[in-house]
């Protein structure tokens, strides 16, 4: 099966290099900006808005005077920022037709980081470095990890975060189609535990962000003591995006290792689940309860279903999402009896009909596998059913 994959390690750079791949990254904030430019001026004259295609012609051609000096840098790096603006006016679009918030494309500042620039063509990759277009070699702090062969690199982002650089390679690879024969299994995401598993697996929510609080008020509080435009307000703003840094890498890791371990088991004689059940969670209406909004956006629950889905395809997993009225908490997974309420202060599930005592997210995880194998049996029950009418004809 061929898919499409991204590995992303962090460089090991010098001075010189740092220098270099700032200046990449300016040329694409350059061309993103003014692509919008563009755009904003031709709509308010005209009613209309220039496509990728007319930019990329107009820069090609203010290249040859007013902007030589984007020569110096790969000719791949303006025109992945203006197939970046042009995406995004897509997306905005998109989003006015369904209602939603639309958020127009806005200009994009250094003062919100040095940001990141795309490169496709000649990159090669070794065991401890990389080579990309008009940069050259630049050191890897990974040994081993990216791919070095067997594998097709589509293009290659790089990109700073708190004065680190990253690459991220996007490549189309060929794996072998697993298929898994496992019992199904049910994942409950929630606050107390990032995931609690119908099999009792559970995962701990790392509560990255409700840890680093007291630290990041400080930081924020001595950023706002700090004189405008002043090197020791500099420092402090990088000290404030490294703590936050922080947090998001232990956030990711915590996600990466329990999603993972959902789906590739590690010991040799487990399989892996054949359905993963997960429930349809409205995060952004979650969100809107300011009292949980900071909890729940630590816990990553989104983001835990994005790599649910994608991991599992990779090893022939099915994902089903159960609806997000279905009562998984409220259920008995015992007798089947629904309560009236469930507060979130108990933990404990007591079920006053069959006596039933358990973990409360145990007996919503379970109630998940029973519905998935509920939804299996109708689907097979139906299939059946049509084949049977069709030899009836």
């Amino acid at each position: 099966m061929l898919v499409q994959r991204a590995y992303k390690t962090e460089l090991k750079l010098n001075n010189r290099e740092r220098t270099l791949l700032a200046g990449c990254a300016g040329a694409a904030r350059f061309a993103y900006n003014w692509g919008l430019r563009q755009k904003i001026d031709a709509y308010a004259a005209t009613g209309k808005s220039p496509s990728y295609y007319e930019l990329h012609r107009q820069l090609n051609q203010l290249k040859k005077s007013e902007l030589a000096w984007l020569y110096g840098y790969s000719k791949t790096i303006p025109q992945e920022a203006l197939r970046d603006l042009d995406r995004a006016f897509q997306n905005f679009f998109r989003r006015v037709k369904q209602g939603e918030t639309p958020g127009f494309p806005r200009f994009k500042s250094r003062k919100r980081g040095l940001g990141s620039f795309r490169l496709w063509g000649s990159v090669h990759v070794a065991a401890r470095r990389i080579k990309l277009p008009r940069i050259g070699w630049l050191r890897l702090k990974e040994r081993n990890y990216l791919p070095t062969g067997g594998v097709k690199v589509l293009s290659a982002t790089v990109s700073e975060r708190a004065g680190r650089w990253y690459v991220s390679l996007q490549v189309e690879e060929e794996i072998t189609e697993r298929q898994a024969t496992g019992a199904p299994v049910g994942v409950d995401l929630g606050l107390h535990a990032l995931a609690v598993c119908s099999n009792g697996q559970t995962y701990a929510n790392p509560r990255a962000l409700n840890r680093a609080t007291k630290k990041v008020a400080r930081c924020q509080r001595e950023l706002s003591r700090r004189q405008r435009g002043s090197r020791n307000r500099a420092r402090t703003k990088a000290k404030l995006a490294r703590l936050h840094q922080r947090v998001a890498h232990l956030r990711q890791n915590a996600i990466h290792q329990a999603t993972a371990s959902i789906v590739a088991k590690t010991k040799p004689d487990d399989k892996r689940p054949s359905v993963v059940m997960l429930e349809e969670l409205n995060v952004v209406g979650m969100m809107q309860n300011h009292k949980l909004a900071r909890a729940i956006g630590d816990a990553g629950l989104g983001e835990f279903s994005r790599q649910m889905r994608y991991k599992s395809a990779w090893y022939g997993i099915t994902v089903q999402r159960a609806d997000r009225w279905y009562p998984s908490s409220k259920r008995c997974s015992g007798c089947g009896e629904v309560k009236a309420s469930l507060l979130l202060s108990e933990r404990v599930y007591r079920c006053e009909t069959c006596g039933l005592v358990m973990d409360r997210d145990l007996n919503a995880a379970r109630n998940l596998v029973q519905l998935s194998e509920q939804t299996t049996a109708r689907s097979a029950g139906s299939e059946a059913c049509g084949e049977a009418a069709l030899a009836a004809r």
